[in-house]
C-alpha cells in the first residue's frame, strides 16, 4: 500500500513527507509553526529575523535552544576545514548578490569574511558581537531543520517516514530507500544509487544556486570566493545536521580530514568528472 505524501515549500524550498497513513491536522500545523519559528531565527532574508538583527547591531544576543547543537557543529568544522567552512559569509553572499532581493549582481567592492574569533564569541547559549556580522547556516541549517521536524513526527508518535526537503533527507522505516545520486550537470543523470535506512543523507552541489560567471553559494570563507574543485557532494550520516554540514565541508577538505570526528559515508565529485567516495559505500556508482 503506497504511502500518504504531505507536500509544501518552506525556507525556499519544496518539503515532501511521505509516513503509512495521512498526518494528523495537528501535527501539520505544528511543523508549519516550527518552521515558522526556525525562519525567524536563522533567516537573512527576513527583516524580522534575529540573524538580520545581529547583522544591524551588536552586543549579546540569546539564541532557543536549538542553537547548541547547530553551533557546536559549525565550530568543530570550521576548526577541521582550517576556516574555509564558515557561519560568517552572509555578508560576501550578499556582496556578490545573493541578497535578499535576489540581485545576482555582484558589487563593484568586494567584501572580506571575518575570522570566528575576530567577529564573535559562542559560549554555548548567547552569541556576542563586537560589530554588527551577518550569518549565513545555509551549509547545515536545512539538515537540522528536517532533523527537527523529524522529531515532531517522533513525539506524535509515527516511527516511519520520509522527510525530504530538496535533497537532504531523514528516512525512518522497516524498508531502504533508494535515492539517486544526481548529476549536478544533467538532472536527467545519475552517478549511482544509494541505500538510505535509518539515516540521513544530505546532498550540496555549486549549481543549485549558481549565477554569473562562475558565481554560487558555497563560499570559501578564507579566499571569500566561491568553491572551484568540487561541484558536488552527498553525506550520509545519523543526523541531517552533521550529514549537511559533512556535505559542506567536503567542497574544502577531504573525507580524512572528518574521518577522525565523524563516523559517515560520502560521496564526492570533481569539476573534472572523477568521483571519490566510501570503500563502504552502501549503494552502486556508475562508471
Amino acid at each position: 500500500m503506497p504511502w500518504a505524501e504531505f507536500c509544501f515549500d518552506a525556507i525556499g524550498a519544496p518539503w515532501r513527507i511521505d509516513s503509512p497513513d495521512p498526518l494528523p491536522t495537528a501535527v501539520r500545523e505544528a511543523i508549519a509553526q516550527r518552521i515558522d519559528s526556525f525562519d525567524r531565527t536563522y533567516s537573512r532574508f527576513r527583516e524580522d529575523s534575529l540573524v538580520s538583527k545581529i547583522g544591524r547591531g551588536s552586543g549579546r544576543w540569546n539564541f532557543p535552544a536549538d542553537a547548541t547543537d547547530l553551533f557546536g557543529l559549525y565550530q568543530t568544522l570550521y576548526t577541521l576545514t582550517g576556516g574555509a567552512l564558515s557561519p560568517l559569509v552572509g555578508e560576501r553572499l550578499e556582496n556578490l548578490g545573493y541578497d535578499r532581493a535576489y540581485s545576482l549582481t555582484p558589487a563593484a567592492n568586494s567584501v572580506r569574511v571575518p575570522s570566528w574569533d575576530d567577529a564573535f564569541a559562542w559560549d554555548g547559549e548567547a552569541l556576542t558581537t563586537i560589530r554588527p556580522v551577518l550569518l549565513d547556516v545555509g551549509a547545515a541549517g536545512k539538515g537540522y531543520l528536517v532533523d527537527i521536524v523529524a522529531g515532531i513526527l517522533e513525539g506524535a508518535g509515527i516511527d516511519q517516514y520520509i522527510v525530504d526537503a530538496s535533497g537532504d533527507i531523514v528516512h525512518r522505516g522497516d524498508e531502504p530507500m533508494r535515492i539517486a545520486l544526481e548529476h549536478p550537470g544533467n538532472p536527467q543523470r545519475a552517478i549511482g544509487v544509494y541505500e538510505l535506512q535509518n539515516a540521513a543523507l544530505c546532498a550540496s552541489a555549486s549549481n543549485r544556486r549558481a549565477w554569473g560567471n562562475g558565481l554560487h553559494h558555497i563560499i570559501d570563507a578564507i579566499t571569500g570566493e566561491p568553491t572551484s574543485r568540487v561541484s558536488a557532494t552527498w553525506a550520509i550520516a545519523p543526523t541531517g545536521l552533521i550529514a549537511d554540514g559533512l556535505s559542506t565541508a567536503l567542497f574544502f577538505v577531504g573525507a580524512g580530514a572528518l574521518t577522525p570526528s565523524f563516523d559517515f559515508q560520502y560521496v564526492r565529485l570533481f569539476t573534472t568528472g572523477a568521483a571519490e567516495y566510501s570503500r563502504n559505500l552502501t549503494g552502486e556508482m556508475f562508471t
